[in-house]
């Protein structure tokens, strides 16, 4: 198997959370990491795979058509103005 070397610069915070990871599952850190970016890649064709295959069971004629029934509880005057203002920024989530 080929492998490629390259410089990765952490902030500390990254790298002793690397170090005590990889320490409680008793492998390298450079395994640690690799195991981690496979995952996440992983994931990510995983998640473009599930919405492909969903999209192209949808019904764009049908969504609509749901979406029409469920009306709006916002007149139409109003609702232009709402899409207009500028979304409130998202929060993080309360740490428990």
């Amino acid at each position: 198997m080929k492998s490629n070397n390259f410089a990765l610069r952490l902030p500390d915070s990254l790298y002793a959370g690397l170090k005590e990871a990889a320490a409680a599952d008793r492998v390298a850190m450079n395994q640690y990491l690799t195991i981690a970016l496979a995952e996440k890649l992983s994931a990510r064709a995983t998640a473009a795979e599930f919405f492909s295959a969903r999209a192209a069971k949808g019904d764009i004629r049908r969504a609509l058509a749901v979406l029409e029934k469920s009306g709006s509880d916002i007149p139409e005057e109003d609702a232009v103005e709402a899409l207009k203002r500028k979304p409130a920024p998202r929060r993080p989530p309360k740490s428990v």
